[in-house]
């Protein structure tokens, strides 16, 4: 064979340079486009903090690649969810239905496919710490031919990295606004979450009421039972309010033995009703140091639109400290101390509350 036919048909396996040389480029080719997927994608990531904004950032970098409507996760272990849906309407109810059957399904493996609704599923397990999470991303099943399933292979462990962050930099935001001891909500949360809910209530005229409480011979309890018992104590006093509260009250331990408690869409009357139940509640404790058994004082204020956030929790610390002042174990609200004709306090005790009818 002469020189050119050598320099045409040199074989590898019999395969000519031309197309040993096309091959090569193909292979490159794509392992350029994968590189410069995952290095967009670590750029798309990088900033990002909290679970909601990561999975919506990844919705964003992979709709420049793979067409969806719908990118959902899920951790298996702690239940931590968000989904990011394109869709309005019935459509996007439709969308994060079929996403939540296919959160809960049982996977057989790493990856499944499946159909449902007129909508192509395709899914993704992988561990993460503590656990394991789970990848949906739905799309039309008339587009189900161009899907890559080596886009969200390739960038299973950038992805799967990122969403670690993203649950760890929540837990660690959560415990920050969580009180150490008792597992409420912390002061610093508190003043985070007190304006929006005085906006909510102020754009809807909604009735709400500010519950002020603390606790009446907590010193005894530490000086003569010891602070592990103080602790205790305060343990079992937040576990009796956090029965007592519905999930969208703002219920925190504010200082040592001092607790805040927003009733959202609850005027004074039904206010009064539930603080009868926690008084009573706290007295069936029956946390004793001495002569002195541990109770609660509270003080209840209503809000009102012309109430400044800072005047609202004013008057209901206000109105606290002299419900402790009438005698402890007591409730006082502002209508009642406005129709006070002097500097004597009315009070509700809960064995007065009952015999009212009020509880």
């Amino acid at each position: 064979m002469d020189e050119s036919c050598v320099l045409t048909y040199l074989r590898e396996g019999g395969q000519p340079l031309e197309e040993q040389l096309l091959t090569e480029l193909h292979h490159y080719r794509r392992k350029s486009q994968r590189l410069e997927r995952l290095n967009s994608l670590h750029s798309a990531l990088a900033g990002v903090t909290g679970l909601a904004a990561m999975v919506d950032a990844l919705s964003l970098w992979l709709s420049n690649h793979v067409v969806h409507d719908l990118l959902a996760f899920q951790h298996e272990n702690n239940g931590r969810k968000h989904y990011c849906c394109s869709a309005h309407g019935p459509q996007r109810r439709l969308l994060l239905s079929v996403a939540a059957r296919g959160l809960h399904r049982h996977w057989e493996e790493r990856r499944e496919t499946w159909r449902e609704d007129g909508y192509c599923a395709s899914g993704w397990r992988f561990g993460l710490a503590g656990g394991w999470g789970r990848l949906v991303v739905l799309r039309p099943e008339g587009w189900a031919e161009d899907f890559e399933p080596e886009v969200l292979e390739q960038a299973a462990p950038v992805i799967a990295e990122s969403l670690h962050r993203a649950l760890e930099y929540e837990e660690l935001l959560h415990q920050s606004r969580r009180d150490a001891l008792t597992g409420l909500e912390n002061r610093r949360s508190f003043e985070e979450r007190i304006d929006s809910l005085v906006e909510q209530a102020r754009r809807h005229s909604h009735a709400m009421t500010l519950v002020a409480m603390d606790l009446d011979h907590f010193k005894k309890v530490n000086d003569l039972l010891g602070h592990a018992a103080g602790d205790e104590a305060l343990r079992r006093v937040a576990t009796v309010l956090r029965r007592q509260v519905r999930g969208c009250d703002l219920l925190a331990r504010t200082g040592g033995d001092e607790f805040l408690l927003v009733l959202v869409e609850t005027d004074l009357v039904a206010a009064q009703h539930l603080a009868s139940r926690i008084l009573r509640a706290v007295a069936s404790l029956d946390i004793c140091a001495g002569s002195a058994r541990l109770g609660l004082s509270i003080g209840l204020c209503q809000w009102a639109p012309d109430l400044s956030r800072t005047a609202w929790l004013e008057r209901a610390d206000e109105i606290l400290y002299q419900a402790k002042a009438a005698g402890r174990g007591c409730m006082l609200s502002e209508d009642r101390r406005q129709r006070a004709e002097d500097r004597s306090m009315i009070v509700d005790e809960p064995g007065m509350l009952a015999e009212a009818g009020c509880c």
